[in-house]
């Protein structure tokens, strides 16, 4: 059974910095693709950032691009997002997921490129 589990969040000042973690286990995840969504109250859940299979690409929504990075360790079946400079706009339910295919290539930023979903991990950047 396939599980991703995301952890990390939590509630931090305006220009400050979190790392969420998201552990997979159940699948050999050194072949996927896995990225990172959120979702705002009353919002579509939208896309983050996303990793290559490979590791040797990434790709980044707009709002996110330069203060957001994704990083995986295959090793350890585990993906990363380093999120610096937070501000209000970044509160969110954060959600890692693997893609569908394996060794395809990106961008992976739709949520019908995943299969697998975490229960998401709750991200609140006060002002």
């Amino acid at each position: 059974q396939v599980q991703l589990y995301e952890s990390g969040g939590g509630l931090v000042q305006a220009g400050g910095s979190l790392r969420l973690s998201c552990a997979a286990s159940g699948r050999t995840f050194s072949t996927y693709a896995m990225g990172w969504f959120r979702q705002a109250p009353g919002k579509e859940r939208e896309f983050v950032a996303a990793i290559s299979w490979s590791g040797g690409s990434t790709y980044y929504a707009g709002s996110v691009k330069g203060r957001f990075t994704i990083s995986r360790d295959t090793s350890q079946n585990t993906v990363w997002l380093q999120m610096n400079s937070l501000n209000p706009e970044d509160t969110a339910v954060y959600y890692c997921a693997t893609a569908k295919v394996n060794y395809g290539e990106g961008p992976y930023t739709t949520r019908t490129q995943y299969a697998y979903w975490g229960q998401g991990t709750q991200v609140t950047v006060s002002s």
